[in-house]
């Protein structure tokens, strides 16, 4: 899915008026996550908490009326790049969230489809192309364990 740099503005627009719910105060006082639901017949996307409070809405044309049974698959990467952009920039230090939080990608029904990005000091998030052929080198191992 190609999208323009307006439908990634708005994206990181509404992410940094997500986090700006969270921005001062109490240091650590709020135990959340933030979630993201893009819907595909409206285009919104829309930010909440754990308490399913709406936190930030925004239109991505490019959504509009999409009719593909990949939806959550073409848009991951676009949530998944402007949070790392974000990140990157320091939108999210101070934020008076507990950490560790993430960023999740919910379906309608509100399950879990991806953890976007994971906030924490001293924990690092693997994904599948680092972890990519790992069972197949531990069967290796252990039957050449087994042999010996």
């Amino acid at each position: 899915m190609n999208m323009s740099e307006q439908s990634y503005a708005a994206i990181a627009s509404a992410l940094r008026e997500a986090a700006g719910r969270y921005a001062g105060g109490e240091e650590n006082s709020a135990v959340t996550d933030i979630h993201l639901q893009p819907n595909a017949e409206s285009g919104e996307l829309l930010v909440f908490n754990d308490d399913d409070e709406e936190l930030a809405r925004t239109i991505i044309n490019e959504w509009v009326d999409y009719v593909s049974d990949d939806f959550y698959k073409e848009v991951e990467p676009a949530l998944r790049g402007a949070l790392a952009a974000l990140k990157d920039e320091g939108a999210f230090d101070g934020l008076s969230l507990m950490k560790p939080y993430s960023f999740v990608l919910v379906d309608d029904e509100k399950e879990t489809v991806a953890e976007l990005l994971l906030m924490d000091d001293d924990t690092l998030l693997l994904d599948g192309e680092l972890l990519k052929g790992l069972d197949e080198e531990l069967d290796a191992f252990l039957k050449e364990l087994l042999e010996k």
